[in-house]
């Protein structure tokens, strides 16, 4: 038996994450235990105008930082990514530097291909704002370079960095599903678009998840200095992942239960105890429905929570999940129900349940605390209407970066007095949730914690804030 043909239990494994704002590398016991991270700034080039990915700077880096695990017993490798980039390979190299989701097609090229998009109800992908349906992006490209993709494979983002591992080209559902518009979930075949435009025919073949797809590149083996062996996962979606780790808690396992990865973007996957019509979800409201690690749609709504909350807080360096000031941050949250002190959404125009708003305050604070506090409130009731678009119930798990945030999980808790609220405080469940890839057997440390309701529940708050909405286009 090969090395990279043994089990999880022999070896450590390294999980490659490439996010938005940072790309990471850690190292994990066999246990589950994570035994060292590392982490790099992306900065993508513009090129042509256009910004892109940080394809080549994360090449680069990479290699540097596995190398710090040559005297590790590395049994495996497992690339997890954000969904919404594609890569085109011609002749064993990039296409052409794939564009970063944020870059604006004109709106003439936009229009066009909405014109041509597939009804939700088939791919449960909503028209999303720039090139967040990385079809869109396909798009653009042909628009400028109508041959440039003739002969070439298309691959997802994170099944791109599979390949840079192990030389092997495969694509995966979690990727393609994700809001791509090239995707039928229900099906689980590309959509009708992605056939007539030809790109479903250019993506490299589909592969599990958890697949071996090989083994490290022999050039990539000695320059990190780890075994040849070392075996590639095919792996997956980044939020997937967190999906993933989240089922490993008996408390969201096999029951009704919703998951709320916070980061730059706050996604609710809903894990419905029995089949639900996803096709009724409100598109314009930034609901779609994912696809799992197991190829079952999973009805999901979205906004970027952490990008509003920095946007909100300004100038205080003090962010809101900061451990030292969460006494000081709950204190702060009488004065401002008194005070009626609201946020309107929203602030990041064209995303989540409420794109059509132009976020104000009303009654803002100038206390710093009490700002940062009522940010907290403003997350949450907003987090409170996605969820009830994808009708969530009975259980709900935050994890992520605003876990800690005290005054935005305890006023979720308020907001949904029903619905049995845990928290997670792990900054690396998506890492944890592709270790799982590999042995499904392992639980999470530690316990989930069930958050306490602020004080005085928040439904005259919530209605108050509901009346205020009132102009404010859904």
């Amino acid at each position: 038996m090969q090395f990279w043909e043994v089990g999880l239990t022999q070896g450590t494994t390294i999980v490659v994450d490439i996010g938005k704002t940072l790309a990471k590398v850690s190292l994990w016991s066999a246990d589950g235990r994570m035994l060292d991270r590392q982490a790099r700034p992306n900065t993508g080039p513009v090129e042509g105008g256009i910004a892109r990915l940080d394809a080549d700077g994360i090449a680069a880096w990479l290699p540097k930082a596995m190398a710090r695990y040559a005297d590790h017993p590395v049994g495996a490798v497992v690339p997890v990514a954000h969904g919404a980039g594609v890569v085109a390979l011609k002749h064993g190299n990039l296409a052409f530097p794939p564009y970063d989701y944020e870059a604006e097609p004109p709106a003439d090229v936009m229009a066009a291909y909405r014109a041509q998009r597939d009804a939700f109800a088939q791919t449960g992908s909503p028209a999303l704002p720039a090139g967040l349906n990385f079809g869109a992006q396909l798009h653009w490209q042909e628009e400028l370079h109508p041959s440039l993709l003739d002969g070439a494979m298309l691959l997802p983002w994170a099944q791109y960095w599979a390949w840079v591992l192990s030389g092997t080209a495969v694509s995966e559902v979690t990727s393609l599903g994700c809001h791509s518009d090239l995707w039928c979930p229900a099906d689980g075949t590309f959509s009708p678009m992605a056939q007539r435009r030809g790109w479903a025919d250019k993506f490299a073949p589909l592969a599990g998840a958890g697949d071996v797809i090989g083994t490290l590149r022999p050039g990539l083996a000695k320059m990190t200095g780890l075994s040849e062996f070392v075996r590639v996962h095919a792996g997956l979606h980044d939020s997937n992942a967190a999906l993933l780790a989240a089922r490993g808690f008996p408390e969201i396992a096999g029951n009704e239960a919703t998951v709320l990865s916070t980061g730059t973007w706050f996604i609710a996957m809903r894990l419905p105890a029995s089949p639900v019509d996803t096709a009724s979800l409100p598109e314009a409201r930034d609901c779609l429905v994912n696809v799992d690690a197991y190829g079952q749609p999973v009805p999901s709504a979205r906004w970027m929570g952490g990008r509003e909350i920095e946007t909100l807080i300004e100038l205080d360096t003090r962010q809101v999940d900061i451990k030292p000031d969460q006494p000081a941050l709950l204190a702060a949250v009488p004065g401002l129900l008194e005070a009626g002190t609201l946020l309107l959404p929203g602030f990041s125009p064209g995303f989540g349940p409420f794109p059509n708003g132009t976020g104000r305050w009303v009654n803002a604070p100038e206390d710093w605390y009490a700002r940062r506090a009522a940010v907290c409130l403003y997350a949450a009731l907003v987090t409170d209407a996605s969820l009830d678009l994808v009708g969530s119930q009975d259980r709900l798990l935050v994890e992520g970066r605003f876990a800690e945030a005290e005054v935005f999980v305890r006023a979720l808790a308020a907001l949904r007095p029903d619905t049995t609220v845990y928290v997670a405080n792990a900054h690396n469940d998506v890492a944890f949730g592709a270790l799982r890839l590999i042995d499904p057997a392992l639980e999470p440390a530690g316990e989930l914690r069930r958050v306490e309701p602020l004080a005085g529940g928040l439904s005259a708050y919530r209605n108050a804030w509901r009346t205020a909405m009132e102009s404010v286009p859904a």
